[in-house]
């Protein structure tokens, strides 16, 4: 029933419309902190559905075949962003032994030891060995169970994301001192790690240096952040990297049109944002929208991605 809805909504050729998948980590089993993010066993189920409902291509397969009109039936494409070092240790297994080809936009700054900085202040409160996390600019935080915890580093991602950058880091390294702990060096891919997720046949794409949002430092900074994360990224893994992500990802607010002017000028192939829906022949192909469904339910899962496919565009592109 589900695989003959997306047929209808997605058929083959000039009037197909391709669904592109994405995530960001697959963590080996349920973390007890955030036990709704996805998981090996889970990501196993999803992959099984895709398999069975959808015609995966390779990204950069499917962008030109989208542009000439010869696009499969429920075309789709796997995407992971960041590029977390669980990308090849735990999802690149799955997605071979599923027969599946994905693409991971890596920021390149954060290769060989570094972190977002999210996941500084998740992994500082995770591992505190305190029952209180007392911050004395951030407030005052029980951590006696998983559930505070979790509520624990969320108050304090909500509280900081919107500083400045250097203002965030030392946000991170003062909640972590105050914590206890010590911040991960391993949470991101390593250059070696790199090169072998592409030796294993996956694509790898663009994903800046530092993770900016674009549409709030200066269009030459910008500049400088997307072209020279590509230009680390092709020195390690000696090949050319065509496609790219917007960090955050969303038209208008996480970039604006002279972004996307800047990734074709510096002669990206495709590019890809987190608008939700699917994109059809004509389409900008530079701003390729992507839509995971959230729910862990197969049916649900196969009505959430029917009911993308089948909305009008959501969102206005720049």
């Amino acid at each position: 029933m589900i695989r003959t809805g997306l047929s209808i909504l997605s058929p083959q050729g000039s009037r197909a419309r391709l669904s592109v998948f994405i995530w960001h980590r697959v963590a080996p089993k349920q973390d007890p902190m955030f036990p709704g993010e996805l998981h090996a066993e889970r990501f196993v189920r999803t992959l099984g559905w895709i398999r069975r409902w959808f015609n995966v291509l390779p990204l950069g397969e499917a962008v030109r075949r989208l542009s000439d009109g010869s696009l499969p039936a429920r075309a789709a494409a796997i995407t992971f962003d960041d590029g977390y070092a669980d990308n090849l240790t735990v999802a690149a297994p799955i997605l071979q032994a599923s027969g599946l080809h994905a693409t991971f936009f890596v920021a390149s700054g954060y290769l060989d030891g570094g972190r977002m900085w999210n996941d500084g202040l998740i992994e500082a409160v995770r591992r505190s060995p305190l029952d209180v996390l007392d911050t004395p600019q951030w407030g005052r935080f029980p951590l006696n169970d998983w559930r505070a915890r979790e509520t624990a580093a969320l108050r304090l991602i909500d509280q900081i994301k919107y500083l400045e950058p250097i203002e965030r880091e030392q946000a991170v390294i003062d909640v972590a001192r105050a914590a206890h702990t010590t911040l991960p060096t391993d949470l991101m891919m390593s250059s070696g790690q790199l090169v072998q997720l592409h030796k294993l046949g996956f694509a790898i794409g663009a994903h800046t240096v530092s993770h900016p949002i674009l549409a709030r430092i200066p269009l030459t900074h910008a500049r400088d952040e997307i072209n020279a994360g590509r230009v680390a990224l092709e020195r390690i893994i000696d090949a050319r990297v065509p496609l790219f992500a917007y960090p955050n990802g969303k038209p208008g607010r996480d970039y604006l049109p002279e972004h996307v002017a800047l990734v074709r000028q510096l002669g990206f192939d495709a590019a890809v944002s987190t608008a939700w829906g699917a994109s059809a022949q004509g389409d900008d192909v530079f701003q390729l929208r992507r839509f995971t469904p959230w729910d862990a339910d197969r049916l649900r899962f196969g009505i959430r991605m029917a009911q993308n496919l089948a909305q009008p565009m959501r969102e206005a592109l720049v």
